[in-house]
């Protein structure tokens, strides 16, 4: 009974979300974390010495491929009705969504030969 339980693989964030609170509920639910370390956190650690123990742990990687993320939420605020939701029906800014996504794909096939 219920949702199904899903977890996701890694949670990819930038360095806004690297404190150590969101490191420990994500690891006490098994997610692996991508995120990098700010560099204040990292020269603190340094200034420690071999108390400041070891940096968490860092797929660069998998980082790179947010960027792709980032572009299609640009390119989906790019349509203003989208960004600032002026649709008062749910319905109809879904089928904004849809429409939007349809044309971002079309354009991509545009490309190919």
């Amino acid at each position: 009974p219920g949702r199904p339980r899903t977890r996701p693989d890694a949670v990819i964030a930038d360095r806004a979300y690297t404190n150590g609170v969101n490191r420990r509920m994500l690891a006490g639910r098994g997610i692996k974390t991508v995120i990098p370390q700010k560099s204040t956190e990292t020269d603190a650690r340094k200034r420690k010495g071999s108390t400041g123990g070891r940096p968490p742990a860092f797929d660069a990687v998998l980082y790179k491929g947010r960027n792709v993320i980032e572009r299609s939420f640009n390119d989906t605020k790019q349509w203003r009705a989208l960004a600032t939701r002026y649709d008062k029906l749910a319905i109809t800014y879904r089928a904004a969504v849809v429409l939007q996504a349809c044309l971002r794909w079309t354009r991509l096939l545009g490309d190919t030969p």
